[in-house]
């Protein structure tokens, strides 16, 4: 089974009620009922036409594309770890 390429964005939404229709743009991972965002994740091959459709949306106050995948997250051991010395 081939997965396809996934990419994340945050929306910012007026209504929490109405965010719920988002659903059908792609999948909802998390709803933030304080601040008023949706992070969801959608397929990369039609995401540039999905957030246009988004946008017209009336509650949807504006969309960022989520860089959390582009983050590096393979870390190095440049430096010595001091804290052993330390230690009791």
């Amino acid at each position: 089974m081939q997965f396809s390429e996934r990419v994340g964005y945050i929306v910012w939404v007026s209504d929490l009620k109405a965010a719920r229709t988002l659903e059908k743009y792609g999948s909802v991972h998390y709803m933030s009922r304080k601040m008023h965002y949706v992070v969801m994740y959608m397929n990369a091959d039609r995401a540039d036409e999905t957030v246009r459709n988004m946008q017209r949306l009336s509650f949807v106050r504006r969309i960022e594309r989520s860089y959390r995948n582009e983050i590096k997250t393979e870390y190095t051991q440049g430096v010595p770890d001091k804290t052993r010395f330390y230690s009791l």
